[in-house]
């Protein structure tokens, strides 16, 4: 019976053996299911930015078909060109709306007044540069702007039927994610106005694409805090909103260049080297949005390589003819709309041109 009942710990190291796995056993189970749930989380903390995009990418990528320009509506066209001048009745443009100065407009025929407005005028009126300085419109987006305008006045003419895709492709040309932000996104996102993330901030669009592009993407297309849809750009297509954002992303970061084709996550590899930026073309501005004014003296317009006209303008300094140029000037010496006429300008591009005339008289 003794030997039946006998205890299994015979001896004090067994006992001590025993207390130790007590304690140390369970300590080892505890461990290793923390280890196992916090696997997956590991070198979260530690990721570079590449992993974190990666984690965001969707199997397979978007492919998204060119195509070209929307043709803007007379509506548009006047919001984004015509009004400048119409608006407040700058260099004798009739204002909008105000049937006694377009009275005597509307009373020279449709034929004539569409011409003026495509190729230029200069009268007793007033005067115009053509297409109100942006070269870009198509002579159909211009015969739409015009109607807009004297049907608000009173008259009833028709608009002009839209143009083909391939007219309008032949006019405006398929927009680049680059062209679309020169134009569009860089009056914001250059100098980081309202809080938008200025080109070439990488941690500040790292920020956003952490979200997922998606996000990004609707954000643009639907307008976000003090950004306004499509960058306040209604005509921009889906297409070319998705290539100014894969573009802006890309700004920041060592990318190969943006093919014609826009993935749905653009690749942001490793921030390059800090590079020149390119200095804009003055000569090429003023060819496309100046010289329309500046080659015959229009409304004043110092002719360029005149020294008798430029030299009090150029005793102003740099910085006052700079302002003058970007948001207009009406006084003494003669009127001029902000940036020539053409809002798709950018402050750069204005500024070289200012200094490409300026430097024709020097």
């Amino acid at each position: 019976m003794s030997e039946a009942h006998s205890p299994l710990i015979k001896t004090w190291q067994q006992l001590v053996a025993v207390v130790a796995a007590a304690f140390v056993v369970p300590i080892i189970v505890i461990l290793l299911i923390a280890s196992l749930v916090t696997s997956g989380r590991k070198g979260a903390s530690g990721a570079d930015e590449s992993a974190v995009l990666a984690r965001i990418q969707p199997v397979g990528n978007v492919v998204l078909a060119a195509g070209p320009r929307a043709a803007l509506s007379g509506e548009q066209v006047y919001a984004q060109v015509c009004k400048t001048c119409h608006d407040a009745g700058l260099a004798g443009a009739p204002k909008f709306a105000d049937k006694a100065a377009w009275s005597p407009v509307i009373a020279q025929g449709e034929k004539v007044v569409v011409a003026h407005a495509i190729q230029g005028y200069q009268g007793k009126r007033g005067v115009m540069p053509p297409k109100g300085g942006n070269a870009d419109l198509s002579d159909n987006e211009v015969h739409a702007a015009v109607v807009h305008m004297v049907n608000a006045a009173g008259a009833n003419w028709k608009a002009p039927a839209p143009a083909a895709a391939g007219a309008a492709s032949a006019a405006g040309g398929e927009r680049t994610g680059e062209q679309i932000v020169t134009t569009v996104c860089a009056k914001c996102h250059e100098a980081g106005t309202g809080g938008a993330p200025r080109i070439g901030d990488r941690q500040a669009w790292l920020a956003r694409a952490k979200n997922g592009l998606d996000a990004v993407y609707r954000s643009a297309l639907k307008g976000h805090g003090g950004m306004p849809a499509r960058g306040g750009m209604a005509e921009l297509s889906d297409v070319e909103v998705r290539r100014a954002v894969e573009f802006m992303l890309n700004a920041g970061a060592a990318a190969a260049p943006v093919s014609a084709a826009v993935p749905a996550v653009p690749a942001i590899p490793p921030p390059p080297a800090a590079t020149a930026s390119a200095k804009p073309d003055g000569k090429k501005v003023y060819d496309t949005a100046c010289t329309a004014c500046h080659t015959a003296g229009i409304a004043g317009a110092p002719k360029l390589g005149d020294k008798p006209a430029w030299s009090p303008r150029v005793a102003q300094g740099a910085n006052v003819l700079y302002d003058h140029a970007i948001k207009g000037f009406q006084g003494k010496q003669g009127v001029m709309p902000p940036k020539g006429g053409n809002a798709s300008l950018s402050d750069a591009d204005v500024k070289a041109a200012v200094d490409y005339m300026t430097a024709a008289v020097k």
